[in-house]
């Protein structure tokens, strides 16, 4: 074995490749050939999509675990530790069973150069074999045709929305973006949309392959009623649904698609009304409009776009506070700050940018211009975000929230600092 640490394992991978991303199936799939050259024994399901893929990934999990099956969930990036991003029956993998994947895959390779992310997909493959999972759930890293995740063909596809993001990458536009998308349905199988105004390429991709094609609002809908919701096809119908445990408006089209998927496969993988009534009642997701009450209540949301800043947006409206709303404010050099900025005006009264470290990350400074370009005037940057939580909860007010958005990035220290969270009324403890 090359290292013996987790630590080592990944460090050495961010080195290991010229070029941090590079989209396409070439080395993932000969080193997959060379791992299992037979097709996965287990159920795949693919989840594809700008914004709202971790949210469906968990809902799969919770309702697919709840009845009785044995799972394997793979998200990106993670918050807190590189475990998160592979789980089996809702566990993180272990560090020993990550090691020994990561070595496996090293010695399986040859003289093909992988990126880190490649790595953690062949990873997760591997460890989900280990484990004899009845089904994987395989969240979509970049767009989805050239992605490492669709080397493994999917017996269902969920793509959850398509907004403007990567563009050096998948294209400056949604129709673009929407053919990238599309790239993880597969002739035959089950290829859901999610999203209500679905790009014309994506839809002719979907169509041209041969796909069961399934679209919110012409193939299933949902509607809110009160406290529970209803579901409906034009084969099936669950009414007193109970709302999903994710806050958030939004949740409900994700669970709305999530249902789809499932009912798609159900002669595949039948589903109980009491396990999509406690997979609901039981899905948990960090950094996901994510509130932690007190005095004053704070929310992590690692919306990093304009699509998912007006998620955001909505869900602040949908929870009005009786004070200011504040935000601490991270954000990588790629994302459309300008966007995120309009999303957001009429909700935020209190700017906090924050600088994000490392090769990607966006200085206080940039979004101190941007927010002046904007004719924003309540601002307050500050060089570290843990810096800023203190400062913003020194200011603030009984009936005052502060929301930390932006970035995994921005989201993660302030996980990280924990013994804070069951006390929000209290100072932000430092980071040690």
């Amino acid at each position: 074995m090359r290292f013996t640490t987790l630590e080592d394992w990944l460090r050495w991978q961010e080195t290991l490749h010229p070029r941090t991303i590079e989209l396409g199936l070439g080395r993932v799939q000969a080193v997959r050939q060379r791992l299992r050259p037979q097709p996965p024994p287990f159920t795949v399901i693919t989840v594809g999509g700008t914004n709202g893929k971790g949210s469906c990934v968990a809902f799969l999990d919770a309702i697919l675990r709840a009845a009785g099956y044995r799972t394997g969930a793979y998200t990106s990036p993670h918050l807190l530790r590189y475990n998160e991003r592979i789980r089996i029956n809702g566990a993180e993998v272990a560090d020993r069973a990550l090691c020994q994947a990561f070595a496996r895959i090293d010695q399986a390779r040859g003289d093909h150069s992988l990126t880190y992310f490649e790595f953690g997909t062949l990873a997760a493959l591997e460890l989900f074999h280990d484990a004899r999972v009845d089904v994987a759930v395989l969240e979509v890293g970049l767009g989805g045709r050239l992605d490492a995740v669709n080397t493994v063909d999917a017996d269902a596809a969920l793509v959850v929305s398509i907004g403007i993001d990567h563009v050096d990458w998948l294209g400056p536009d949604r129709d673009c973006i929407g053919y990238e998308k599309a790239g993880i349905y597969r002739p035959g199988h089950p290829a859901i949309c999610a999203d209500p105004d679905p790009p014309h390429r994506l839809i002719e991709q979907a169509e041209s392959i041969g796909t069961r094609f399934q679209r919110v609002g012409r193939d299933y809908a949902f509607a809110r009623t009160g406290d529970a919701w209803r579901w409906w096809t034009a084969d099936a119908r669950l009414d007193d649904l109970p709302l999903p445990a994710l806050s958030g408006e939004q949740q409900l089209g994700n669970a709305a698609a999530v249902l789809m998927t499932l009912h798609s496969l159900r002669d595949r993988l039948p589903v109980t009304v009491a396990a999509i009534h406690a997979g609901l009642r039981q899905t948990k997701l960090a950094g996901r409009f994510q509130i932690i009450p007190g005095s004053v209540e704070w929310i992590l949301d690692v919306a990093h776009n304009p699509a998912a800043a007006l998620v955001l947006a909505d869900n602040l409206r949908q929870r009005p506070c009786s004070g200011q709303t504040c935000a601490i404010w991270g954000l990588l050099a790629d994302k459309d700050a300008d966007g995120i900025i309009q999303a957001l005006s009429g909700v935020i009264t209190d700017w906090r940018p924050v600088t994000l470290d490392g090769a990607r990350g966006r200085t206080a400074a940039d979004l101190v211009a941007r927010l002046h370009s904007a004719s924003v005037q309540a601002i307050s940057p500050h060089d570290e975000i843990l810096a800023a939580c203190q400062a913003a909860r020194a200011a603030a007010r009984a009936g005052d929230r502060i929301v930390v958005f932006g970035s995994f990035h921005a989201v993660a220290p302030v996980l990280a600092a924990q013994p804070w969270m069951a006390h929000s009324s209290l100072p932000l403890l430092s980071e040690s």
